[in-house]
């Protein structure tokens, strides 16, 4: 089961003690990532550990440790709502909030100490919360904190924030996608609650936004299975195609039951995925929904190096032409069945201003290349 990071002592928690066995298993966990060219994105403060249940057991509720008091801390003993209601002024210790320094000396304990095995990998990311509410202030300086404590080290860190409104127009995201001197990519993993033409839309927006500056777009949970309330099975696997043709810079499936996770299902995704950008130089490619004609919403979308080569996705069966330019003179096409991770070549097509394309069925995707003079 999990266990917490502070030793316990007596039947409390000793803040000024660590539990090896997380630290190990931390530990562990970056190394075998890291073996296998794994990205890691660390969310440095799981933001539910500090509501309800969790909170009753946390070492740093002050009913559980020997290192401070209810009275001392100011921290409460008892959280029942759910994080958006912010009731845990656990997030508000920064200097430039309440400055609750006898706390907050814990808390840059256990950053330091979490920075003392990551900085020594370079498949790291650093997510500050998870679907946070809280104040800006808060990400803020744990993301200034990691960075100098990085460049102190020699090393260069990658750091963001995720905010937990699904709408990426809120406010709350303008303080990661408006602050690139404090996160150098986003977090739009909250977009992934989102369906259909609008899923591919909210992203396009901020993408579009923050073009003269761009920075990467991840997505580090796609809801959507099933066996929950996020959206089904398909939603899961249409939010994953949409986003990497959508250009973002990252996209894995949530764990179950909120997400397909590294199920079979999920694993058929990854193959063809991975089929589809072996075929093609996906960092010379852009989202390019304006090449297809005779498109419903959320019928096809494309990525495309126009001139070289396109993948269009269906999400199910549907027919739309691709605008091309007549000069070349064949074009080589290659389904594939999402599902099945199956391909099959199709007949060059000579060239005119367009190809139809015609999915054989639900979730298929095809590559369309330049062919041989």
């Amino acid at each position: 089961g999990n266990v917490w990071p502070f030793r316990e002592v007596d039947g409390s928690y000793d803040l000024d003690q660590w539990n090896e066995e997380f630290w190990n298993r931390f530990e562990k966990f970056l190394r075998l990532t890291s073996e296998r060219d794994i990205i890691a994105q660390i969310e440095v403060w799981a933001t539910f550990d500090y509501y309800r249940d969790n909170w009753d057991r946390n070492p740093f509720n002050p009913k559980n440790n020997r290192n401070y008091s209810a009275e001392e801390s100011g921290l409460p003993t008892v959280v029942n709502s759910h994080p958006l209601q912010l009731e845990n002024n656990f997030f508000w210790s920064v200097p430039s909030e309440r400055n609750q320094e006898n706390v907050l000396k814990y808390q840059r304990r256990f950053v330091e100490k979490l920075l003392s095995y990551s900085l020594q990998y370079g498949n790291v990311l650093y997510c500050m919360d998870n679907e946070t509410a809280v104040t800006p202030e808060w990400g803020k300086y744990w993301a200034t904190f990691i960075q100098e404590k990085a460049e102190e080290a020699g090393v260069h860190v990658e750091t963001t924030e995720m905010w937990d409104p699904w709408d990426l127009n809120d406010p709350k995201h303008r303080n990661t996608f408006d602050h690139p001197e404090i996160y150098s990519f986003v977090d739009i993993s909250q977009n992934n609650h989102q369906k259909g033409q609008a899923h591919w839309d909210n992203a396009q927006k901020q993408r579009e936004r923050i073009k003269n500056h761009p920075r990467p777009l991840n997505n580090v949970k796609i809801y959507g299975s099933d066996a929950y309330n996020f959206g089904n099975d398909r939603d899961g696997i249409e939010r994953f195609w949409r986003n990497i043709l959508g250009g973002l810079a990252s996209a894995r499936f949530h764990r179950p039951p909120s997400g397909l996770g590294l199920g079979e299902k999920a694993q058929s995704n990854l193959r063809s995925m991975r089929g589809v950008l072996d075929r093609i130089d996906p960092f010379h490619c852009e989202p390019h929904d304006d090449l297809l004609k005779d498109r419903e919403e959320n019928e096809a979308y494309c990525f495309a190096n126009p001139g070289v080569e396109y993948v269009v996705y269906f999400p199910k069966e549907g027919m739309v032409n691709l605008k091309v330019p007549n000069q070349i003179a064949k074009w080589d096409l290659e389904w594939v069945n999402i599902l099945t991770s199956e391909w099959k070549a199709s007949d060059p097509i000579e060239s005119s201003d367009h190809i139809e394309l015609s999915s054989p069925g639900n979730h298929w995707a095809v590559v369309i290349r330049r062919g041989s003079p």
